[in-house]
């Protein structure tokens, strides 16, 4: 009895001493601007839709045929910036329309022949990074 007392008593001083010396820290928040909102959201729905273009199986034959592989290609995009992504959106969008298909490989594969030429990938087996 006596040694089941001892163990609540020390217990209880225990939790005392646990909860005395926990630091509570205040919580921060900020207004989150409109502007920022807006940026994340169209730079989210900018990868979507150059993702959305490479599931069309006309874009993965022409990127096949080049030589690159929708995987890749797919992987580079998520690699990408939130700016290459609005640029190379900016650019297909200023495509005429019947050019769609072809203007789009053309600015994909020059996009991956200038990652190879930095270095940051490499995929075409005839472009030599630069050093």
């Amino acid at each position: 009895m006596k040694l089941a007392r001892l163990f609540r008593t020390i217990g209880v001083y225990l939790c005392a001493v646990t909860l005395g010396t926990l630091q509570v820290f205040p919580a921060q928040a900020a207004m989150v601007g409109t502007a920022s909102v807006i940026h994340s959201e169209s730079s989210r729905l900018d990868r979507e839709q150059l993702v959305g273009m490479l599931d069309r199986e006309e874009i993965r034959q022409q990127l096949v045929e080049m030589g690159v592989d929708p995987a890749v290609a797919r992987q580079r995009i998520a690699q990408m910036t939130d700016t290459e992504v609005a640029q190379l959106n900016q650019r297909l969008e200023e495509l005429p329309a019947g050019s769609d298909v072809l203007g789009i490989l053309l600015l994909i594969f020059i996009i991956f022949v200038i990652t190879d030429a930095i270095g940051a990938t490499d995929i075409f087996p005839f472009v030599h990074p630069v050093r």
